[in-house]
């Protein structure tokens, strides 16, 4: 007998009514520590609260084996963008009511003693676990329009705003977000000179992180500052727009003019429309050095949080910049195809995966290069793997026949994933991923 096929709305409707017939007991939420983990975990446990529902909240930066294994049986355990990985940890650990709202891909059939929400399931549709989980809570409680514009930010931040589809464009509408197209350095609303100095993506030669080069470019085009303060991007005329566009491609001419310009998303915050990269960058900030609940409480908006989390964020993209001119310094290993970038100890491994994600975005890199970053925490190594472009190999897969072979957890997509490694596998690691690379190169 043929399983029968559900849309993913269907599923999710399926899965919120099995949510809701559950006994009372507590909900334990284990969610990622980005900005679609964080954005995901806001939108539960501002949702269980309207239900008066008793749950505990933990956020992670990854889903160790060991920690699995020691969650409470008798707690119902929702996992928020993360756990399609390890449903054989899950189900080793005999936990009873478990529900995965996740858009990870799944390499392995999804066990049916487990609650699976995720959009790879469903003709692998790209889109965030913010989304999906906003869709699964308005299920649980349709008055919820207001976190709307948190499923936005999520999806901002796993870098899908290009692929919203229908029901994306659903959340846009109840999220009252604003959308104009423009050039896509954020924060669209901030003085301009700051925007360029902390560009990220698109990386900037002699821009990004260069007072001295911000105003020079400023100045070719002839853009002066108005009663001490310059303009932002959204206040630019056409033209001003344009020779702003050229000045950017003459600094890096493998930029496509159709990469730098797209959609920008504003959300209301604080009674205040904010460009939603620069929010959802913020949140990440916050996260990565380690103040999760700063993050949540930011999303809550909470007044006096306000001031706590952009200190934060400056701080976060001062780390970023000096993360960049690190890199761009250091000796890296490099093949056809590829190139590994050890920062050790000098890159927190929390950040180690933006750099990766900027360098791959940066136009530096040719079309199909595999990034590999790797950064040190504890006893362990953090590394990132990223793709450039779409014309390449399954960076999750390049990874998972490295740690087949030494051990590890591997986390991903086909063009961003990670794993985390001990570092006295080190060098083992470098030499089998070198090979990996190199015979793939053979077969491409």
């Amino acid at each position: 007998m043929e399983k029968e096929v559900t849309t993913l709305e269907q599923e999710i409707q399926r899965i919120a009514e099995k949510f809701l017939d559950l006994p009372d007991k507590e909900i334990l939420v284990i969610s990622h520590f980005d900005t679609d983990g964080i954005t995901s975990a806001t939108i539960m446990i501002q949702t269980l609260k309207k239900l008066d529902k008793k749950f505990s909240l933990k956020i992670v930066k990854s889903l160790e084996k060991e920690l699995i294994l020691n969650l409470p049986k008798n707690k119902i355990i929702l996992f928020l963008d993360l756990a399609s990985g390890s449903f054989n940890h899950i189900i080793e650990a005999n936990l009873q009511d478990v529900f995965v709202i996740d858009h990870h891909e799944i390499t392995q059939e999804p066990p049916k003693e487990i609650n699976i929400i995720n959009s790879e399931l469903h003709d692998k549709q790209k889109m965030s676990a913010s989304c999906l989980t906003y869709f699964f809570c308005k299920q649980l409680n349709p008055e919820i329009n207001s976190l709307a514009k948190l499923a936005i930010l999520g999806m901002i931040g796993d870098m899908l705003e290009k692929e919203i589809d229908k029901l994306n464009n659903n959340i846009l509408e109840e999220g009252e977000i604003k959308r104009k197209r423009g050039l896509l350095i954020y924060p669209s609303t901030r003085p301009l000179n700051r925007s360029l100095e902390y560009s990220a993506d698109p990386f900037i030669p002699g821009v990004t992180g260069n007072t001295k080069g911000v105003l020079e470019l400023l100045r070719e085009i002839n853009l002066k500052p108005l009663t001490g303060k310059y303009k932002s991007l959204l206040e630019l005329d056409e033209e001003e727009m344009e020779r702003l566009v050229t000045a950017i491609m003459l600094k890096n001419p493998k930029t496509r003019n159709k990469s730098l310009i797209g959609d920008i998303f504003l959300i209301k915050l604080f009674n205040k429309l904010e460009d939603a990269r620069e929010t959802s960058a913020l949140i990440n900030a916050c996260s990565r050095l380690g103040r999760s609940d700063l993050a949540i409480q930011f999303l809550m908006e909470k007044p006096k949080i306000k001031k706590k989390a952009e200190a934060m964020y400056i701080k976060y993209r001062q780390y970023i910049i000096s993360g960049l001119k690190f890199v761009s310094e250091i000796q890296k290993i490099q093949g056809k195809g590829f190139i590994i970038i050890n920062a050790k100890n000098q890159i927190k491994d929390t950040i180690i995966g933006t750099i990766a994600s900027i360098l791959s975005n940066s136009s530096i890199y040719e079309e199909g290069t595999i990034i590999i970053t790797m950064a040190y925490y504890q006893k362990n190594i953090k590394v990132s793997a990223r793709a450039v472009g779409n014309n390449t190999r399954n960076v999750r897969e390049v990874l998972s026949n490295v740690v087949q072979e030494i051990g590890g957890e591997v986390g991903g997509h086909e063009r961003a994933a990670g794993c985390n490694i001990s570092k006295d596998k080190e060098q083992l690691f470098i030499n089998l991923l070198k090979k990996n690379l190199e015979i793939e190169v053979v077969r491409v």
